[in-house]
C-alpha cells in the first residue's frame, strides 16, 4: 500500500517535471492481496505523447498518448479484445482435455500468450482497447489440481498473474473494460456461489480494480441544447464501470452490462447462469442511462456509433442471450448504432447487419441496423469453442482455428473498417468496410 499515490510527468524526452497525487484513498477488498490507486491528470493537450513514472520505489519511466478530442477527424484504430485469460500453468497452456471446451494444440508454459504478444508487439498500431468482459479467468482456479488447497489464495494469485502479464499494454493503451460473467465470483457453477468468500463474489475485484478508472458519462461537446439535456441525464444515470460512454475523435463508444440490471438477466439470482450477482442500479437504470446517451449523440461530431458488451444475441455457436436481445436491441436499432461488438463465445465471427432476426437488405452499404461482430477468441483456459452444423445466413465470417482479435479503424466521417487478426502470426484472416452516409445530426428510427 502507498501512503500516498503519485504521479510524475512531462513531454517525450521524460523530463518529469510536473507531479500529481490521489484526491482519494487506496482501496482494497476481503480477500485482496493489492491496493488500488488512481490518479488523474488534467490540463494535457490532445492526442500528444507523455512519458510517465508511478512515484514508488520499483516503477519505471513508461509513455501514453492523451486522448482524442470529440470531433477529430484524424484516423484511428483500436482493438476489441474479449475473453483473455491469464496464461502460464494456471492458465490457458493446458494439455489437451482438460478444459471446458475445445481447445488449440498444446503450448508449453514457457511461450508467451499469442494475443497479448501481439498486442505488445503491434503497441504503436492502436490508440486504446475495448474489453467488454471476461478478464483473467480466476473463476477457473479449480481447473488446476495444485490449487484445490488453497482456493482463496489461487483466484488471487491468478487475477496478480493477469494483469502482471498485461501491464506492458495497459500501462501504454487506455484500457476500457466491462463486466463478463467470469468477474461475478469465484466460481462459475450455478447456485452454489454463496460459497464464496467476502470480496469473491459479486463482481467485487471487477468493481474495486475498474470503478476508479472508468468514465462517467462525458458532458456533451454539442451546440444542441436538447442533447446536451440528454447527455446530463445519461451522466446521472451512468454506473462505471458496469455501463458507461466515452467519446474519443469519431467515435462515442458505450459499454453495457449484459449481466445483470435488466429483465432477466443471466447473472441475477433469478437468471438463467444463478450467480447471484447485482443489480447494481435502480430498477432500468442501465435502460434509462442508455437511451438518453444515445440520443445525446451528435453525428456531426462523433459520426460513429459504437455499443459494446459481453453476450451477443447473434451467434454462429453457444446460446444467444434472448433476454439482453429483448432489452437492449430495440435500443440501439432506434437510435442507429453503427458497429456492436460483443464476447462471450470463444471464437471470431462477423455478421451482417441485422434487427430483429432480419438481415439488413442495405447489406454493409448504409444499412440502418447495426454491424455485428464477437471477438471472443483472444485465448483463455476454456480454450475455444468450435463451430458445429450450420451458420445461420448472417455470419458472413466465422474462425475458430487458433486465438484472434478485431481491430477497428475509423478511416473517415464514412467509412470503418474491421479487421480479424490471426494472433499467432499477425495475419488478417478477414476485412470489412462499413460505409455509412451519416447525414443527419442526431439519428431516431421506427
Amino acid at each position: 500500500k502507498l501512503d500516498e499515490a503519485c504521479v510524475r510527468y512531462g513531454p517525450p524526452d521524460c523530463s518529469l517535471g510536473k507531479q500529481v497525487c490521489s484526491s482519494t484513498s487506496a482501496k482494497t477488498y476481503p480477500s485482496s492481496r493489492t491496493w488500488f490507486n488512481s490518479v488523474t491528470i488534467t490540463g494535457l493537450s490532445p492526442a500528444s505523447k507523455y512519458c510517465y513514472k508511478i512515484v514508488s520505489t520499483n516503477s519505471t519511466e513508461a509513455s501514453f498518448q492523451s486522448p482524442r478530442l470529440p470531433g477529430d477527424k484524424t484516423p484511428f484504430t483500436i482493438n476489441a479484445i474479449i475473453d483473455l485469460g491469464v496464461y502460464g500453468e494456471d492458465g490457458f497452456t493446458i494439455e489437451m482435455d482438460k478444459s471446458k471446451r475445445d481447445t488449440i494444440p498444446y503450448i508449453p508454459p514457457s511461450l508467451n500468450h499469442s494475443t497479448i504478444q501481439r498486442l505488445a508487439d503491434t503497441i504503436n498500431d492502436y490508440e486504446f482497447i475495448i474489453h467488454p468482459g471476461d478478464l483473467a479467468y480466476a473463476d477457473n482456479w479449480m481447473l488446476r489440481d495444485h490449487n484445490l488447497l488453497d482456493s482463496k489464495n489461487a483466484f488471487q494469485a491468478i487475477l496478480e498473474q493477469f494483469y502482471d502479464q498485461l501491464s506492458p499494454i495497459s500501462s501504454r493503451k487506455p484500457y476500457m473494460a466491462s463486466p463478463g460473467n467470469h468477474e461475478a465470483a469465484c466460481l462459475e457453477v450455478p447456485l452454489i456461489t454463496g460459497v464464496c468468500p467476502a470480496g469473491q463474489k459479486n463482481f467485487t475485484d471487477f468493481m474495486t480494480r475498474f470503478g476508479g478508472s472508468m468514465p462517467m458519462t462525458f458532458a456533451s461537446t454539442s451546440h444542441d441544447a436538447q442533447a446536451k439535456i440528454n447527455a446530463n441525464r445519461a451522466k446521472q444515470l451512468a454506473n462505471p464501470p458496469f455501463w458507461f460512454s466515452f467519446e474519443y475523435g469519431m467515435a462515442h463508444i458505450v459499454m453495457i452490462d449484459t449481466e445483470t440490471d435488466f429483465a432477466d438477466a443471466p447473472d441475477e439470482p433469478n437468471g438463467s447462469a444463478h450467480l447471484g450477482a447485482g443489480p447494481f442500479g435502480a430498477p432500468n437504470q442501465q435502460l434509462r442511462f442508455l437511451e438518453a446517451d444515445l440520443a445525446s449523440v451528435d453525428r456531426t461530431i462523433t459520426p460513429w456509433l459504437i455499443v459494446a458488451g459481453h453476450r451477443p444475441w447473434y451467434t454462429a455457436a453457444d446460446t444467444p442471450c434472448k433476454p439482453c436481445q429483448a432489452a437492449f436491441e430495440p435500443l440501439l436499432h432506434r437510435y442507429g448504432v453503427d458497429l456492436a461488438v460483443f464476447g462471450h463465445v470463444h471464437n471470431s465471427q462477423r455478421l451482417m447487419p441485422i434487427f430483429n432476426d432480419k438481415l439488413d437488405p442495405a447489406g454493409l452499404n448504409n444499412p440502418t441496423a447495426p454491424m455485428y461482430i464477437i471477438a471472443g477468441g483472444a485465448g483463455n483456459i476454456e480454450g475455444l469453442e468450435k463451430f458445429k452444423g450450420a451458420k445461420p445466413a448472417y455470419v458472413a465470417f466465422a474462425y475458430d482455428d487458433d486465438f484472434s482479435y478485431a481491430t477497428i479503424t475509423f478511416e473517415d466521417a464514412q467509412h470503418l473498417r474491421v479487421d480479424f487478426v490471426r494472433s499467432s502470426t499477425g495475419e488478417v484472416l478477414d476485412t470489412a468496410t462499413l460505409n455509412k452516409r451519416h447525414d443527419g445530426q442526431f439519428v431516431v428510427q421506427h
